[in-house]
């Protein structure tokens, strides 16, 4: 798989989740779906594909998120863990706001009309 050239890859469970990231970024970033699950085999060909790249993670605040940080934990430890708040659970459910000052705090480029939409988070 080609991968585009970007430095960076944001790594979320489903296609809302990448549609609700990308909307909110300004800088190119690649963002790939594990659409909820990931065997291993696929896990070991993401982890040789995205070798010296800058590999975020963006899940859910469930246990589906959970099992799934814990597989990439294990088997790509260098990658950067991203949180959204627990109250959101999902990442596709939480306001663009959280979303760019999550991404920020990992300093990826952002929209700033959604960071002067911030509200107490």
């Amino acid at each position: 798989m080609e991968w585009g050239g970007f430095d960076k890859v944001i790594i979320v469970e489903g296609s809302s989740d990448r549609r609700k990231v990308a909307s909110v970024l300004n800088e190119d970033v690649e963002i790939r779906c594990t659409n909820g699950t990931i065997s291993l085999t696929k896990l070991d060909e993401l982890v040789d594909e995205m070798m010296d790249r800058d590999v975020y993670l963006l899940f859910d605040a469930d246990d589906s998120g959970e099992k799934l940080r814990k597989q990439f934990r294990r088997e790509m430890p260098e990658a950067s863990h991203l949180y959204i708040n627990k109250m959101y659970k999902e990442v596709e459910s939480a306001p663009e706001h959280h979303i760019a000052t999550v991404l920020l705090s990992a300093n990826m480029n952002v929209k700033m009309k959604f960071l002067s939409q911030r509200v107490n988070d």
